[in-house]
Parts: C-alpha cells; sequence; structure tokens
C-alpha cells in the first residue's frame, strides 16, 4: 500500500515539473521579465559550481590536449631534425666542393709538362688492397689517354697508365715494388736508376750514382728522360732521405721520399705522352 502511494507521489511531482517546463518556456518565448530575474539568479547560484567543475576538468583538458596534438608536435620535431641534417649536408657539400676546386686550381699551372698536352681526371679508387700500389681514375681512352702516359700532381710524378678501358685508367704508382724509371740528381746533373721498393718504403736508387757524386740529404731529383726512361724529362720525383754506399762501394744508394702525396690524391693530370718504341 505504501508503494503504490509513493508511485503516485512521484507522478505527481513528474506532471508538476513538466507543467513548470513549459509553463517557463512559453513565458521565456514572450520575453517575460520575471524569467530574466529567475535565470539571473540561477547564474548566481550555479555560477561559483561552473568555476569549480572547470577548475578539476581544465587540468584533463590540457592533459587531453597534449596527447592529442603529440603527433603535430613529433611531426614538426622530425621536419626540423631534416633541415637541421640537409644544412650540415650543405656545408659538407659546400667544403667539398671548395676543396676540390682548391685541387684543380693547382693543377692548372704545371711548368714542367711543358708544350706536353694534359687531361685532368678524378681518382674514383685507391689501392683495393695492402699489397697493391695502384689507384683508377675515371678518363680513359675516350679521352684520348692510353697505356704508359705519365701521371702527375702539381708536387711531381704520381705513376704511369697501365691499364684502360673507354672511361677508366689505372694508374701504377711511382712506389710500386719493380716500377723502374731514370733519375736525374739536380745539383750534379748525375743520371741515376730508380725503383719502387714496395708499401711503407721509399724510391730506391741504387745505380748510376758514383761514390764521388755529391749528394746530401733533401737533395732533388727528376726524371732524366734518356735511355731506359718511360717518362719525359724534368718531372719532379722526391728528395732524398738518407744516403748509404752500396755493398761493392762502387755506387752509392739513395732513399727518396715522393714529392706527391701518394696517399691524398684527388686529382691528378695525366701527361699525353707516350714512350718512344
Amino acid at each position: 500500500m505504501a508503494l503504490s502511494r509513493r508511485s503516485g507521489r512521484s507522478r505527481l511531482t513528474l506532471i508538476v515539473l513538466i507543467l513548470s517546463s513549459v509553463t517557463v518556456l512559453t513565458l521565456d518565448f514572450r520575453g517575460a521579465g520575471v524569467i530574466d530575474d529567475v535565470r539571473g539568479a540561477a547564474g548566481t547560484v550555479f555560477s561559483p559550481l561552473e568555476g569549480a567543475v572547470d577548475t578539476v576538468t581544465n587540468p584533463f583538458s590540457d592533459a587531453w590536449n597534449g596527447i592529442t596534438g603529440y603527433d603535430d608536435l613529433e611531426a614538426e620535431n622530425e621536419a626540423l631534425r631534416q633541415r637541421l641534417d640537409q644544412i650540415d649536408g650543405d656545408e659538407v657539400r659546400n667544403e667539398d666542393a671548395a676543396g676540390q676546386l682548391e685541387d684543380l686550381a693547382e693543377l692548372e699551372d704545371l711548368s714542367f709538362t711543358g708544350a706536353i698536352d694534359t687531361v685532368v681526371a678524378r681518382v674514383v679508387s685507391g689501392p683495393q688492397t695492402n699489397f697493391e700500389q695502384s689507384i683508377q681514375l675515371d678518363k680513359g681512352s675516350d679521352d684520348g689517354l692510353a697505356e704508359g702516359m705519365p701521371v702527375v700532381t702539381e708536387a711531381g710524378l704520381v705513376g704511369r697508365i697501365v691499364s684502360i678501358t673507354g672511361s677508366r685508367s689505372v694508374v701504377q704508382l711511382v712506389t710500386e715494388a719493380g716500377f723502374d724509371l731514370g733519375v736525374r740528381h739536380v745539383p750534379s746533373q748525375t743520371v741515376g736508376f730508380a725503383k719502387g721498393a714496395g708499401i711503407g718504403a721509399s724510391i730506391r736508387v741504387d745505380e748510376g750514382i758514383g761514390p764521388s757524386v755529391e749528394v746530401e740529404e733533401g737533395d732533388a731529383l727528376t726524371t732524366s728522360g734518356v735511355s731506359r726512361s718511360i717518362f719525359p724529362p724534368d718531372i719532379p720525383v722526391g728528395r732524398v732521405t738518407s744516403i748509404r754506399s752500396s755493398a761493392d762501394q762502387l755506387a752509392q744508394e739513395l732513399a727518396v721520399e715522393p714529392l706527391a702525396d701518394l696517399a691524398n690524391l684527388s686529382y691528378v693530370r695525366v701527361m699525353l705522352w707516350e714512350p718512344s718504341a
């Protein structure tokens, strides 16, 4: 019985609330001033509650915005990293270009080549093994090069072309064991014969420089251009680093350090000159 009374009271309350709502809406639609007063009072009552709700919910809102904006932030950071990488790459490329221009400028005026035409080539490969003393150039027979042609830098002799294709050349370095060449001791103009002594060793002059010839450390040697020479004359070769007498005391043996920096070659000139048959 109590349940029936409670249900009836609830239905009555619901009906009153509905009718009140309809009345308020109707009055509000007609612009009744009393509704404005009621609305203002309600705003005064509930405003602190709204502020409290904002205070409670703002941290959650900020956190949510941080979560939802993470992808945008990550994209911006990635774009910034890529831009910095590009700047670093541009800087390296500019430095490389400047270095190449400097190397090329040094090759512009090689007085020792005289009237012999030359072709500039880039070194594209160094020695392939620890036992090999050769480099590869980006020019070949299509550019007028041929086997036997001398290869030089602004400092002096590098070696000679020993094999060739249309677009590539292999150069045997002057330090390779068994590399023979005629040399001239500049102070005395005495002609001798030298050979490469292998990796980590100097060029060796072991013939031609007699015991009476005055030789000192630091003396310069050039190519001789005479018999047994596979190069034109007067190409700088190196400087004497040590002197000793041969075992039979009939000659002086010289250790010669190449003038060309064979370990750091970037550009070279190939002299369009072939030894006489």
